[in-house]
Order: structure tokens, then C-alpha cells, then sequence
């Protein structure tokens, strides 16, 4: 068995049994070459509620129905659930984490806001980093967390489920073997949902303050967005976005409709946006938490010279349909069903849990690396920074910091 890489979990979040089920996932499938062996929260009772079956506070009610299939929704876990051969230590402080437990690498749950400072000080005490999407609070914070990965040549990863799920790989084999030939549109799109009008988003008021959460759904969500977008449409070059605070003040109600909590929104809740790619295909985008009366969505549809990929059905100009998934399965390669989905794992969090594994245990790159994630951070970022000054603006310049007058503030705050 390879040595074994002791992790630290920073950030006991809701998020936290999506990503506890994926190790669980890993360990059902032969791979035990890990242990989680420290967890940090702010409050400790947060980190007690994960420790060990039977202890520690009531496991959180779910922000969102279980039905919905939504990671904030998977059932509760423990890491006692995993392995019982260690003792968990408990901190309240990551940076003591860092300096004290017995950790190889560190895995951030943590509110956005956290993400540099914690990732930072672990890379550069020679921890390996895997942080949840959004990759940073902005993209000089994300550029500071690659630098200090490659200074110390550490693993730096971004938890991006979405990159590794069935359907995304689905979509990119289709196009790859010419279905719908050039791609020429992009579209996508939604006004409303279960956050509108005015919920506060997963119950984390974080999301709707600029310093903390940097944007709302173009930086929440965009992010996913555009991991897939230009994993199966090919780089964005350019975007031309619009954003706007529809809701000012955001709530969340009991059963009653009682007003619980409250915050004061300072991030878009509507955005639009238009890109050009660099192999010469357009597509436009738009979403949003905001909406009164009735949602309506638009789905997703990459179109080409030949046919269309629509939500999951490829759709060619003969009339011909086709479910992009049973394709996929029923046509693509063994050896490639190997390559995206070893031991037939196919839940997006256990890959993008293994990507991370294999880096640190083989030195094998992961698809959703630093760099990747810093891209679609500046792809996100690219919509409000477009709003901000009233111009299309480049992916590029945004990733290298030209254009940058949107995170001006969130820049300053933390003194990047």
C-alpha cells in the first residue's frame, strides 16, 4: 500500500457529507491510502458534529429538499464512518492546524473568504491544497495561492465536482467525435428558482457580502459554469456582461413565513452575459436568484454545423435524437470509460477527491489543477468586471490583473 496521506478538513460546512461520501466512495472501491486526521471549524461543536457517530451536536436539517439530488442535501456522515484507527484532533484556529497536526494536505470546505488565507500558510509549510469552487475571493488572491503552490512545489486543486460528472464528460466525447461539428452557439440560462425572490442563498448570509462572497451567482455558480463551458466548448476569449442588485435586503422565514435572519445584499442577483470563444463560437448566458411571480428556464444548448446537444440529448438535422449519456456508454472507448471513471466510480465528488490523491501520491496532474481553477475564477469574474466599467473585457485581462477595478474593494479589504 502507498504511504499513507493524512488530510485536515478546513471548514466543518454544509457542503462537508458531499465530500465525506466521496471518500467513502473511494474507500468502497479499494483506495484507503488516506486518513482524515484533523478537522477545524470556528466553533468547535461544528467539527464535534462530524467526529465520531453517537457524539457531538444533532446532524444540520438540510437547506434544501433531499429530492433535488443537491450536494448541500447528502445525508449526513461522521469520519468515524471511514476509519476508527485515528484520533481526530479538533482546532478552532487553521493556522495552528497547519503548524501542529499531523497532516500532509489540507481540504477547504471553508466560506470563500477563507480560502487564500488558509490555503497560503499550508502551501507554504509544504501542505498540499485542494479548496472548494470558487477557486478564491478574487483573482489576485487565486494568482497569490498558485505562487505559493509553485514555490514549495505543492499540489493545489479545485474541488470541481461538475468537471468530472457523466454528463459533462458525456458532452465533451459527443463533440469530440464530430456529432454536431464546429460548435458555433452556446446558450443557457434561468430567472428564478428556489432562491428567489429574496433567500438568502443556502442560509449563508456570506454569499450575499462582496467581501466575502465576491459576487453572487456569477462567481457562486459561474464558476461551474465556465469549468464546463470551456472544457467542452473550448476557451472564452471575451465577455461582455451586465449584472444588478435586484433584492437589497435578503431573508430566510420559518414555516410561518416569519422573518428569521436578514442581510443586506451588496452583490448581483441577476446577471447577463455574452461571450466570444477563441475558436470563433459565440454564446450568451444568464442567471439569476432574483424573480417574483414564476421561474422560467432556458436550460442548455451547445449548437454546431450538423446538429445540437440540448440539455441531454444530442439532436443532429436529420431529426435523429439521442441520449447523450446511453451514447456514450453504448459507443466511447473502454479504455477512455476507464480514463474518466477508474473502478466505474462515477460520483463527481470521489473523482475530484482521487484527481487530488493521484497529484499528491503520483505527481499525476489533475484536470481541475490551480490554474484551472484561477481560469474560471477569471472567466466568473469577467461578467461583473465588464459591468463594472462598461466594456467587453478579455478572460486574459482579468486573469493577469489589467482589469480589476470590480475586486478593487475586495482586494483592499484583505490587503492583496
Amino acid at each position: 500500500m502507498a504511504e499513507r496521506i493524512n488530510i485536515g478538513i478546513v471548514g466543518c460546512a454544509r457542503i462537508m457529507p458531499a465530500h465525506l461520501r466521496a471518500y467513502k466512495i473511494l474507500q468502497e472501491h479499494g483506495i484507503d491510502n488516506f486518513r482524515i486526521t484533523a478537522l477545524c471549524a470556528r466553533q468547535r461543536e461544528d467539527a464535534e458534529r462530524f467526529r465520531k457517530r453517537g457524539e457531538g451536536p444533532p446532524p444540520r436539517q438540510p437547506v434544501i429538499p433531499p429530492e433535488t439530488g443537491d450536494p448541500l442535501a447528502a445525508p449526513h456522515m461522521y469520519i468515524s464512518d471511514l476509519h476508527d484507527d485515528v484520533e481526530v484532533e479538533i482546532y478552532t484556529d487553521y493556522r495552528e492546524m497547519i503548524q501542529k497536526a499531523n497532516i500532509d494536505a489540507i481540504d477547504v470546505y471553508a466560506s470563500l473568504f477563507v480560502h487564500h488565507d488558509a490555503a497560503i500558510p499550508a502551501l507554504e509549510a509544504g501542505k498540499h491544497v485542494m479548496v472548494e469552487k470558487p477557486f478564491a475571493i478574487s483573482v489576485k488572491a487565486g494568482r497569490l495561492m498558485l505562487e505559493a503552490a509553485e514555490k514549495n512545489n505543492c499540489v493545489l486543486c479545485v474541488a470541481e465536482n461538475a468537471h468530472y460528472n457523466i454528463g459533462t464528460r458525456s458532452i465533451r466525447w459527443v463533440i469530440d467525435q464530430g456529432y454536431i461539428g464546429d460548435i458555433q452557439m452556446y446558450v443557457s440560462g434561468g430567472v428564478g428558482g428556489f432562491w428567489s425572490p429574496d433567500k438568502i442563498v443556502a442560509q449563508t448570509p456570506w454569499r450575499h457580502q462582496k467581501v466575502l462572497g465576491g459576487g453572487g451567482g456569477a462567481i457562486d455558480h459561474g464558476v461551474h459554469q465556465f469549468n464546463v463551458i470551456r472544457y467542452t466548448c473550448g476557451e472564452v476569449e471575451q465577455i461582455s456582461g451586465l449584472a444588478k442588485i435586484l433584492e437589497p435586503m435578503r431573508y430566510t422565514r420559518d414555516a410561518e413565513g416569519n422573518i428569521i435572519a436578514e442581510v443586506e445584499n451588496d452583490v448581483e442577483d441577476v446577471f447577463m452575459a455574452l461571450l466570444k470563444f477563441e475558436n470563433g463560437a459565440v454564446g450568451q448566458m444568464l442567471s439569476s436568484w432574483g424573480g417574483h411571480g414564476e421561474s422560467i428556464g432556458m436550460g442548455r444548448g451547445i449548437y454546431g454545423s450538423k446538429g445540437c446537444i440540448k440539455g441531454g440529448q444530442l439532436i443532429l438535422d436529420d431529426g435523429s435524437k439521442n441520449d447523450v449519456v446511453e451514447l456514450f456508454n453504448e459507443k466511447a472507448d473502454q479504455s477512455l470509460k476507464d480514463k474518466f471513471f477508474p473502478m466505474e466510480i462515477t460520483d463527481g465528488f470521489a473523482l475530484e477527491t482521487l484527481s487530488f490523491l493521484n497529484a499528491i501520491e503520483h505527481g499525476t496532474p489533475s484536470e481541475t489543477d490551480g490554474k484551472e481553477g484561477l481560469r474560471d475564477l477569471a472567466a466568473s469574474f469577467a461578467i461583473l468586471e465588464s459591468s463594472e466599467i462598461n466594456r467587453p473585457v478579455t478572460v486574459d485581462e482579468v486573469e493577469s490583473g489589467e482589469v480589476a477595478e470590480y475586486q478593487k474593494e475586495i482586494d483592499e479589504y484583505y490587503g492583496l
